[in-house]
């Protein structure tokens, strides 16, 4: 039988037309987990030809969706991974070295983020994007929460290094993408503040707070993380993140659902 020291897992749902090629950048990964969220397209087949562990089922929270992934895998060592990221032959490699060095329990992995063809490498942050993440981690030092987009992070143990080599994002194809993708984010964040004060007895948002958020978080992503270096690219994530918690707290308020 075996050894299973790296288990790549990733979370889809009618990823079709990416599967196959983020999935052909791990073979260096022991196993393959494929969490199938209410899919319906052929993402089933394409992970079963590459020998994929499927987990099937219907997740509403990202939350549960990583979990169930994180719970098949068999190796003490995850790496989580999306269908919209590719993982190059400098970073599979520094990834089975560290597990087989690293006395830490987790590690984070540099990306590099395209929108189309184009890399653009300063101002993400603020909820809309990511310069790096904790994707590298011994089984039960990284617990997702329960919010319906952007859980909360829990993570125990020793941080290790950051590596050097970057995983490569393909965020969006175009601007179109990215405003369904600010539509849909802001859509589930909204349910998660409503169901947040239902379950409280208190609205702890505000009109005035949310406004003066846009300010600030463009602020952050277009001059300090130097979005400003990407040109028209960095202001329009640096937009996209300040109107994000507007969008969401006005969602929630206004509808129903």
């Amino acid at each position: 039988m075996r050894c299973v020291s790296i288990s790549a897992v990733m979370c889809v749902r009618n990823e079709e037309a990416q599967l196959a090629e983020c999935l052909g950048t791990l073979a260096f990964a022991d196993e393959i987990v494929v969490v199938l969220d209410r899919s319906t397209d052929n993402s089933k087949a394409i992970a079963e030809k590459f020998g994929a562990r499927i987990v099937d089922g219907a997740f509403e929270r990202e939350g549960e969706r990583r979990h169930a992934g994180i719970d098949a895998a068999a190796g003490p060592w995850i790496f989580e991974i999306d269908a919209d990221e590719r993982v190059t032959g400098q970073l599979a490699a520094e990834i089975v070295m560290t597990t087989r060095s690293s006395q830490a329990d987790r590690h984070l992995i540099p990306v590099d983020n395209y929108i189309g063809s184009h890399l653009v490498r300063y101002g993400w942050g603020a909820a809309f994007g990511k310069g790096a993440y904790v994707g590298l981690f011994r089984k039960g030092t990284k617990t997702w929460g329960n919010q319906r987009v952007h859980p909360k992070l829990e993570l125990s143990g020793v941080a290790g290094d950051r590596l050097r080599s970057t995983l490569q994002h393909y965020v969006d194809r175009n601007i179109s993408e990215m405003f369904a993708r600010l539509d849909r984010y802001s859509t589930l964040r909204a349910q998660d503040l409503r169901e947040s004060w239902q379950a409280t007895g208190v609205v702890d948002e505000t009109l005035g707070r949310n406004v003066r958020r846009i300010f600030g978080r463009f602020y952050k992503c277009y001059w300090r993380r130097k979005g400003f270096r990407e040109g028209k690219w960095g202001f329009l994530i640096a937009l996209m993140a300040g109107l994000y918690p507007i969008l969401s707290f006005l969602k929630a308020t206004l509808e129903d659902e």
